[in-house]
């Protein structure tokens, strides 16, 4: 009698389906991260300049609306109550810069006196958020 053997496949390692996996997984961790940033201004319509605006930390920033509603870090304020406010946020966060994120509408006068009522409380620095031209 006759026995025979069985031939064994040379094992493979199937390289499709792994690149499925990897392109799953770079999505995942795309769209996971994009949702992991942090916003502490509300929506504004910024002005538009022609320069590149370099990147600061965006720890305090103060928002301006086109009405004129003021906001620190999605927090509503008044002119009185600003200084208190951005005192508070920077013993929590300690920076130099205020973003200063005002609306294209705003009222000029208002900008000014908002920034007043901050260097009342020693900030010296602030960085005017633009948005760039297409």
């Amino acid at each position: 009698m006759k026995i025979r053997q069985k031939t064994f496949k040379k094992a493979r390692i199937e390289i499709i389906p792994m690149i499925d996996v990897i392109f799953f997984l770079l999505v995942f961790f795309m769209i996971s991260s994009l949702s992991m940033t942090k916003m502490n201004s509300m929506p504004v319509s910024l002005p538009k300049t022609a320069a590149t605006p370099h990147a600061t930390q965006q720890n305090v920033i103060l928002t301006i609306r086109k009405n004129g509603d003021l906001f620190l870090n999605k927090t509503p304020a008044t002119l009185q109550t600003l200084g208190s406010l951005v005192a508070n946020a920077m013993q929590k966060t300690p920076q130099e810069v205020v973003v200063v994120n005002a609306d294209e509408g705003a009222a000029y006068g208002l900008v000014v006196k908002a920034m007043d009522a901050i260097r009342a409380i020693g900030v010296r620095k602030f960085a005017l958020a633009t948005e760039a031209q297409k």
